[in-house]
């Protein structure tokens, strides 16, 4: 799992609420796949309404764009954000992604690799409503910021626990990465990351940058299908 801490700034998410509060939402079981439709019990943004897909937009420009979304991903398709709400007493039991999805409106299919919630309200703003994910260690249990997000494997059962009061707003969405092996794409992660610190430091001198970056692009194209 990886956090993304501020990818939405106050404002923004502030814009995404108020937008949000103009669109209808739909039973969530309607786009459920499968076993999930039987433990979804959310809202979900109508996408065919023009101020969806508008916000849907404005979000995969900003995810197409943060380098740690990008280091962490390696995205080649991203599917269209999604927007749920989930009001008193509404949960979405545990449930594992689908492996393929179709994107709306078009032909193409995408691969599940990564899942990514992107959290909209407040963490002080509902009680319950975590997002639970079952890793090798046990249970991890998530509730981040309003703006922030994780990423996390869509091979995960995972769920999002009752919410006992308030609202929880977030976004969620796909990605199917250049790189399909995720221990090999958390080792590139980790690679990059590392370098991007010795920049920042400046403890490393340009030599020495530019082998490490020789060595990670050449690593990329070694095992990046695409």
């Amino acid at each position: 799992m990886i956090v993304i801490d501020n990818l939405l700034n106050a404002d923004e998410v502030k814009q995404f609420r108020s937008a949000l509060d103009d669109v209808p939402f739909n039973d969530g079981r309607e786009t459920a796949m499968g076993m999930a439709a039987g433990v979804k019990n959310n809202g979900q943004a109508d996408p065919q309404h023009e101020r969806t897909q508008q916000l849907a937009n404005v979000l995969l420009a900003k995810l197409g764009n943060h380098p740690r979304v990008v280091s962490a991903a390696l995205p080649q398709r991203i599917f269209p954000p999604c927007f749920n709400r989930y009001s008193e007493l509404q949960n979405y039991g545990y449930h594992v992604d689908a492996a393929i999805m179709r994107i709306p409106n078009t032909p193409d299919v995408l691969r599940s690799d990564m899942s990514m919630t992107v959290f909209l309200s407040e963490a002080n703003e509902y009680e319950g409503g975590e997002l639970v994910i079952q890793t090798g260690f046990g249970e991890q249990s998530i509730k981040c910021d309003a703006g922030s997000a994780i990423l996390y494997p869509s091979s995960s059962l995972h769920k999002v626990t009752p919410v006992t009061q308030g609202e929880r707003v977030a976004a969620i969405t796909w990605m199917q990465s250049m790189v399909v092996d995720p221990q090999i794409r958390q080792t590139l992660f980790e690679l990059d990351q590392a370098i991007q610190s010795l920049i920042a430091s400046e403890s490393a001198n340009r030599e020495q940058l530019d082998q490490l970056h020789h060595v990670y692009h050449n690593l990329i194209r070694q095992f990046s299908a695409v």
